[in-house]
């Protein structure tokens, strides 16, 4: 596996050890009941609960040991298997209040790995801001791979927001990052070593081991108003095309507003020679909000209007870019 300096591993404790090393570290104190039983609870104030599921999978979502040299943090993976999930919550307009984790290991993977794992979902539901969500079980197995799947659950005040309702003449804006992410992985896969890697360079690989979902925006895009809700997790193009197609509209993005997302990605550019506008329309887990606001809609601040909405008609293009069509198909794929 790696080079940590515990000498226990899963395979010596086993299961029961494993859950008497971790649990005391996930914080399940919101739960009416947590991990012990056959199934936690959690008690819901609305008529609906919302529910999305995400794996990190060893050597598909991440490497331990990077082609940079780099090494991938287990307490980063814990981190990203919360973020990804709660925003996907937050793209409906709502609020996480449970999770449940099922962890795949390889007998050999030592504790200390799994307990930093542990202590990265607890940082990141603290300081993502998703205060309402507690840790209710999950599930413990033996495999070949690192594998972490994490279902959360979630409620909305102000009624769940689709991606079907966006209109012709709405903007469409975005809260959060863009391309850092992707500037990230690319330095990752191909450009170590990094030792020689600037604070800004850094800052772009964080964003791609340890995203920050702007959590509080979908919930307070919904009470605006929004008409369309949806997080970039595998690009701007490819994710715009999806709510486009779902709303049966086009969406043009403005070049000259995007390209203020690209000079931050500027540090990696120069590291790679990459044209830092790939990034920002092909890049993804960034988990970015896309919403889409009718014109005289009073947008959260926090957005920044990147576009609008068209009629879709004939054989007109899903996504343009300053009228110009974006290939859709050079965004994230699992399977590609």
């Amino acid at each position: 596996m790696t080079n940590f300096q515990s000498e226990a591993t899963v395979g010596d404790l086993g299961e029961q050890g494993i859950l008497d090393a971790i649990l005391p570290l996930l914080d399940s104190s919101k739960a009416s009941l947590g991990p012990g039983d056959d199934a936690g609870a959690l008690r819901v104030r609305g008529e609906e609960v919302l529910v999305s599921v995400d794996t990190l999978v060893e050597n598909q979502d991440f490497r331990l040991i990077w082609p940079s040299g780099q090494e991938h943090k287990a307490y980063d993976i814990g981190w990203k298997s919360i973020a990804q999930n709660v925003s996907d919550i937050n793209a409906m307009g709502g609020k996480a209040t449970g999770a449940v984790i099922s962890l795949s290991l390889p007998e050999g993977t030592e504790l200390d790995w799994v307990k930093d794992l542990a202590q990265g979902v607890t940082d990141a539901i603290k300081y993502l801001g998703a205060q309402e969500l507690t840790v209710l079980g999950g599930d413990l197995g033996k495999a070949s791979e690192i594998s972490v799947t994490t279902t959360v659950l979630g409620e909305t005040e102000h009624g769940k927001v689709l991606r079907s309702g966006a209109q012709p003449g709405d903007l469409i804006a975005i809260a959060g990052h863009v391309g850092d992410a992707g500037a990230g992985l690319d330095v990752l896969e191909h450009h170590g070593d990094s030792a020689k890697w600037n604070r800004a360079v850094r800052r772009l690989v964080a964003g791609q081991c340890r995203p920050t979902p702007p959590l509080g925006s979908g919930p307070r895009a919904a009470e605006s108003g929004a008409h369309a809700l949806m997080d970039v997790s595998d690009g701007l193009i490819r994710d715009g095309s999806r709510l486009a197609k779902a709303s049966g509209v086009s969406i043009d993005f403005d070049l000259q507003v995007l390209a203020k997302f690209a000079e931050r990605l500027k540090p990696a550019a120069n590291l790679t020679g990459h044209d830092p506008m790939k990034w920002v329309l092909h890049g993804g887990e960034d988990f970015g909000l896309l919403a889409v606001f009718g014109k005289d809609s009073k947008i959260p601040e926090e957005f920044t209007v990147i576009g609008k909405v068209t009629a879709r008609s004939g054989r007109r293009s899903l996504v343009t870019v300053n009228g110009k069509p974006a290939a859709a198909k050079d965004g994230f794929d699992h399977f590609s």
